[in-house]
């Protein structure tokens, strides 16, 4: 994207009384033209200061240092100063002032995810859930660092007596690291040893995490408030997770050298044990290791979990955009995708002529604030030639050569900057780059060699760290995010929603390097920037706990159905969610489910679709599972003979999925019936009519297609009923059932896909 007119800045104030003015002063944010600095000056902050001294009226007792606040010079440009009213009107008639405004109290407010799903402190879920204050979640993953600021106790009541967990002692970590926040702390490692004898060597046999990956999905789920956070001065502001009040709970079960099964089990086995209320897994088997429920070991012990009343959100898998790449998908797992939010990390390409060239980077190191040279190198395979032209910018054009080689003769010459133009979609991978450089698209790149070719002195300038907010459209379902149908239950729709995934900020630990300066300097934080469905997961596990603490008696199912019956289906321009790995189509339900998550919206969903632990095993029934492999995963026996009348389509699930295959093949058409009984949770004397969207080609009936509930958790029940061409194009046509209530209050929307997509073999 290319820009020509000026940055503006917009900087934060906070109000200097002033006392040797008889008028009022207030503070101000300054927004100045900074392309039209005189060129007396050798920097803003002089030229701010010269400023200021030509307006004040404070007389010989001020000076311009008295008012002037805080300099900005990086992603905004601008000052901040404390003025009269006469010194602000003088200001204005500056021909390089551009705008003001009055310093005011800002709202606390994550980088940037739960103001992107809505959530705030004046009301919704935050407050009505009392952000999900004693809600325990537990976090099979790398473990935790509990000194994070993310961790902090502060305003958190003390633990609940129901718990019966404990902190486990360890290397570098002791039992009293734990606080009200993280109130429990184990690790589990036998397995991985045992798989490993002679090979592995555990280095910290404690629930202290030494990778990140644990501390930054707990502190997304449940992080308190911390100020101040960011990665490098990207998405700068207020760090804190879903649930900022809810209780962490840590079993230790992935390690630097892997994750074993028998250790994940053993986890979750104590975790039922403790009393979690939430469990959040942010692992899984690889998509081509499928097997049956009963061969899973995540399935079949969080069955465990469901059965004591314990949700349990798992990621979806990051195999995508394949279809049939979804793992964690078994019918009681709460499967959750990855989606993008509308914020955008950025660098400036600026050319001498003004034009000014966005980029996506996560470039941790400084600006390149003086303009260098800019050299068209076109494929960038000749070293020696790029040494001769280390101190300048250099273009290269991806031809015959991949970009990664390109990166590679770059950095051998220790070239000072570098464009890649390429039409290649650059990946996060090169935009964590560790040297200043710019990854640009065709149309941009060509007017950047136009610039180059007709100038006779072409100059840049490389400027990072920006982070930019309203990007549309926003969300997306992104590329890596897994697909359904799930191979071990292709007849329940998976995954259930998406929730933000790219590039999320969260707390990290100090141990593990997050960035590359050079040829070899390593840097370290705490925050990081993270991507994949292990970051989506954790905040529907969070924003799960406020749904929790604000129904208690609810069953997983119930939570679950809320969150998926009310996410939105639309981005932020009003149109459909995208697919960002098919052309930006409307994304489908098995990559997208029901939609991205609406906390506020879930706190009060009209109507759920509610499941007990007995309607799973009715499934495994209906499944044509032996008696021996379900009592696998119920830990008992099961009588399907209880079952008879149960079927796959008669599930109570909040989602519809029609699939048939060559057994099918033909003409005339295939229909497909569902029964579905709905709870109303909203308010007595309420009525529903349901709306069909979609499917395009299909024809859907709903009997009845009305409902009447007289009182509160009220039941009724209706069917659902699709017919349609059994050759369907693409393989793929999708739509959605609403029901709506009268009043216009509630609308419980559920996704509908009718599929003949066939597996491939992997």
């Amino acid at each position: 994207m290319s820009r020509v007119a000026p940055a503006l800045c917009f900087v934060i104030l906070q109000f200097l009384p002033s006392c040797w003015s008889q008028t009022k002063s207030e503070t101000y944010i300054v927004h100045m033209d900074t392309l039209s600095m005189p060129k007396v000056f050798s920097d803003q902050r002089s030229w701010y200061l010269a400023t200021l001294s030509s307006i004040s009226e404070g007389g010989a007792t001020s000076t311009p240092l008295d008012k002037l606040v805080y300099t900005y010079g990086s992603s905004v440009h601008g000052f901040s100063a404390t003025l009269s009213r006469p010194e602000l009107e003088s200001l204005k008639r500056s021909p390089h002032y551009v705008s003001s405004t009055r310093d005011r109290p800002l709202k606390l407010h994550t980088t940037h995810t739960p103001s992107f799903l809505g959530l705030n402190s004046v009301s919704g879920a935050w407050p009505a859930s009392e952000y999900g204050n004693d809600v325990i979640i537990g976090f099979v993953d790398t473990g935790i660092w509990p000194e994070s600021a993310s961790f902090h106790d502060n305003g958190i009541p003390a633990i609940p007596s129901r718990w019966k967990g404990s902190c486990v002692s360890g290397g570098d970590f002791n039992a009293s690291l734990c606080n009200k926040k993280i109130i429990g702390a184990r690790f589990y490692h036998r397995g991985l040893v045992a798989n490993n004898p002679k090979a592995i060597k555990v280095s910290k046999d404690s629930a202290r995490d030494t990778v990140g990956h644990g501390t930054h999905t707990s502190s997304t789920a449940a992080g308190n408030w911390v100020r101040g956070a960011s990665y490098f001065g990207y998405a700068p502001g207020t760090a804190v997770g879903m649930a900022p009040k809810c209780r962490i709970a840590i079993y230790k079960a992935a390690w630097t050298h892997g994750v074993y099964a028998s250790d994940v089990i053993a986890a979750i086995d104590q975790a039922i044990e403790d009393g979690v209320d939430i469990l959040s897994l942010s692992m899984g088997f690889s998509s081509g290791d499928a097997s049956s429920l009963g061969q899973d070991p995540i399935a079949v012990a969080t069955f465990a979990a469901i059965k004591r009343g314990v949700l349990v959100v798992a990621s979806a898998g990051n195999d995508g955009p394949l279809h049939w790449t979804l793992v964690n998908g078994a019918p009681w797992l709460f499967t959750v995708g990855a989606s993008t939010v509308d914020r955008e990390f950025l660098g400036t390409l600026t050319l001498g002529n003004g034009v000014r060239i966005d980029f996506s980077t996560l470039y941790p190191g400084k600006y390149l604030s003086s303009r260098l040279p800019i050299t068209l190198m076109d494929a960038c395979d000749n070293i020696q030639k790029l040494e001769r032209f280390r101190d300048n910018v250099i273009v290269c054009v991806a031809k015959l050569i991949s970009i990664g080689e390109q990166i590679e003769n770059v950095l051998s010459a220790r070239v000072s900057a570098a464009v890649f133009i390429s039409s290649v979609y650059s990946s996060e991978f090169y935009t964590r780059i560790s040297f200043p450089a710019a990854f640009v698209g065709v149309q941009a790149g060509q007017a950047l060699i136009d610039y180059i070719t007709k100038s006779n002195d072409p100059t840049g300038t490389l400027e990072f760290r920006k982070t930019e907010l309203g990007k549309k459209p926003a969300p997306r379902v992104e590329g890596y995010s897994s697909r359904g149908p799930y191979s071990s239950c292709p007849d329940i729709q998976k995954p259930d929603v998406i929730a933000p995934g790219t590039l999320v900020l969260a707390s990290w630990t100090p141990k593990s390097y997050v960035a590359k300066v050079g040829s070899g300097r390593l840097l370290f934080s705490d925050f990081n920037l993270m991507t994949g469905t292990s970051m989506a997961a954790p905040h529907v596990a969070g924003v799960a706990a406020l749904i929790k603490a604000a129904h208690p008696t609810w069953t997983p199912a119930a939570v679950r159905s809320a969150l998926m019956t009310t996410a939105y289906a639309l981005d932020n321009t009003g149109s459909p969610i995208k697919d960002a790995a098919n052309f930006d189509l409307p994304a489908s339900p098995l990559a997208a489910g029901s939609g991205h998550i609406d906390p506020n919206k879930a706190l009060d969903p009209g109507l759920v679709y509610d499941l007990q632990a007995e309607d799973y095993l009715n499934l495994l029934c209906a499944m044509k599972y032996s008696q021996k492999k379900i009592k696998i995963i119920a830990k008992s026996s099961h009588s399907c003979r209880d079952a008879s009348n149960s079927s796959r389509s008669s599930f109570n699930y909040p989602s519809f999925i029609a699939l048939f295959g060559d057994s099918e093949a033909g003409s005339g058409a295939v229909v497909r019936e569902f029964r579905r009984e709905v709870t109303n949770v909203g308010e007595d004397q309420s009525s529903y009519s349901a709306r069909v969207v979609g499917m395009d080609g299909w024809k859907v009936r709903v009997d009845p297609p009305r409902l009447v509930f007289r009182q509160r958790n009220e039941k009724k029940r209706y069917k659902l009923t699709v017919e349609g061409p059994r050759v369907l194009r693409d393989g793929l046509v999708h739509g959605s059932l609403s029901w709506v209530d009268d009043k216009g209050k509630y609308i419980v929307r559920s996704p509908i896909v009718a599929t003949s997509l066939v597996q491939e073999s992997p």
